[in-house]
């Protein structure tokens, strides 16, 4: 039979937590740099179970940024734990809402995927406006980034994404 974790609110994990539980944010590294909970671990879901810190003998709550991917992985987060689980309900944002202390480091940039809709969409629009203003050839900008975009959804490679992981780190800050 799985094990179904159960959902618990920021203030009820924030009291398990001082009872000794262990915190796992699953999102990827560059979101967890970003912004995340003070004292918790960072467990990538792409790299667990070999990820999963060691919590023997302890409760484990998984979060994520809203609850959406903890909610949807919950079997297989559940799986990695041999004692009791929980879901952080709304996750890192229902956190920092409650008023609990979180990490945030501005200097880290934002995670890929805000990127990639950030330069996608500024993209499509100045390819709209040349096309209406300059030269209806511009349209083929919009176009362009139509197709990229389907390319990125049916095959799973996304090469904006690429591009802005190699820019973020040709720029990352420096560590003291």
């Amino acid at each position: 039979m799985m094990k179904t974790p159960q959902s618990v609110t920021p203030r009820q994990a924030a009291n398990m937590i001082q009872d000794g539980a262990v915190l796992l944010d699953i999102r990827p590294a560059d979101e967890y740099r970003r912004r995340h909970i003070s004292g918790a671990q960072l467990a990538p879901l792409d790299a667990l179970p070999q990820a999963m810190p060691n919590a023997a003998g302890r409760k484990v709550i998984f979060h994520c940024r809203t609850g959406i991917r903890t909610t949807a992985n919950a079997q297989r987060l559940a799986a990695c734990v041999d004692g009791e689980s929980y879901l952080l309900a709304g996750g890192l944002d229902a956190w920092q809402a409650s008023g609990l202390p979180v990490i945030e480091d501005r200097r880290q940039p934002l995670d890929i995927m805000r990127q990639v809709q950030i330069v996608v969409g500024s993209l499509v629009i100045l390819g709209v406006l040349l096309g209406t203003f300059v030269a209806p050839a511009f349209y083929g900008l919009s176009v362009l980034v139509g197709l990229g975009l389907l390319v990125a959804g049916i095959t799973g490679f996304c090469g904006m994404a690429r591009l802005l992981t190699w820019v973020n780190a040709l720029f990352a800050p420096v560590a003291p």
